[in-house]
């Protein structure tokens, strides 16, 4: 096996298949994590041995100097789709990867991937995106070899994207289409962990930002479509701006908070800060370091959300149905 490899947010959406990625390419890997006894099951994505679990949180410095210590490489893809209770975006995409890359270079960790975003920049109207950006100028000025990826629009079977589209369209007669649009280029996740593997792998790649798009661009209401396509329930779609999209995301706001204490709660279907990120284009800008330059050729959407969605259709995975109106010929 390779040397060891400590992930931070290795339980999440993208941290897990990070995990499964590294495993493959032979690395020993430490998954940290808040809450361990949640993250278990991480162990079966590689050898006996190969994987172990332990408690780390971005906001305790000694957790994190803790689960760094051995590690020849770190990767942080620590995320928040919206801010609860004390997980905040400054302490989860901006505080948290200044602590972790500051112990890796006092520990000499060779190696270290901050997975950010497209659109991170310190003068965006959203707060994720310029805390990601101030999580990026944090790494590199403790490592500047660090490596960082920005995905677009991720997607895959537990995404935040395409199930909440598909859980709305079960509950409402007409679809609200929030920046109707606005251009987004989905990538898999399993490509974005792909892309985590083989910069820790590939001396090229030091220092460098990778922008990571699927292999086609969409609008927001081309998603929507193609999502109400695949599951089979067709609905009028309805753009919303202004102050009917604001008042929707001041209402996902409220629940936000409220999962603070009351974590039960359903997440928000969109928040204010989500919208503002709607506001601008999510694509890879021409000329960005991609997933070409890694040598991974990205996966199409349309192929792929069938393989989870077929639950919101009626009659599952039996339901027989067209196909979605982007792949009709």
């Amino acid at each position: 096996m390779r040397g060891l490899v400590t992930v931070f947010g290795g339980s999440g959406f993208i941290g897990s298949q990070t995990v499964r990625a590294l495993a493959k390419h032979g690395w020993r890997i430490r998954v940290a994590v808040r809450r361990p006894w949640q993250a278990y099951r991480q162990r079966l994505l590689g050898d006996v041995g190969q994987i172990e679990i332990v408690q780390a949180n971005v906001r305790v410095a000694e957790t994190v100097e803790r689960a760094i210590e051995g590690a020849e490489a770190v990767v942080y893809a620590v995320g928040a789709p919206f801010e609860s209770g004390k997980q905040s975006f400054e302490v989860v995409h901006a505080e948290g990867p200044k602590l972790a890359a500051e112990a890796a270079a006092r520990q000499g960790a060779a190696r270290f991937v901050f997975v950010s975003g497209i659109g991170a920049d310190v003068h965006s109207v959203s707060k994720a995106a310029r805390a990601k950006a101030e999580g990026e100028a944090a790494v590199r000025a403790a490592m500047p070899s660090a490596m960082i990826l920005r995905p677009s629009m991720v997607f895959g079977p537990e995404d935040h994207f395409f199930n909440k589209i598909a859980q709305m369209a079960l509950l409402v007669p007409v679809m609200p289409v929030l920046g109707a649009e606005t251009r987004v280029q989905p990538v898999l996740v399993a490509d974005v962990a792909r892309a985590a593997a083989t910069v820790l792998a590939d001396p090229a790649a030091s220092g460098r930002t990778f922008e990571l798009g699927g292999p086609s661009t969409y609008t927001m209401q081309d998603i929507t479509q193609i999502t109400l396509d695949v599951i089979g329930r067709p609905r009028p779609l309805l753009p919303l701006s202004g102050g009917a999209a604001e008042l929707l995301g001041m209402g996902g706001d409220v629940l936000a908070w409220l999962r603070g204490p009351l974590p039960m709660l359903p997440p928000p279907p969109i928040t204010t800060d989500q919208l503002a990120l709607l506001k601008t284009d999510n694509v890879v800008a021409d000329g960005a370091s991609g997933l070409a330059d890694l040598g991974i050729a990205p996966a199409a959407l349309e192929p792929i959300i069938p393989t989870y969605l077929y639950r919101y259709r009626k009659g599952g995975q039996f339901a027989d149905l067209a196909p979605p109106a982007a792949l009709r010929v």
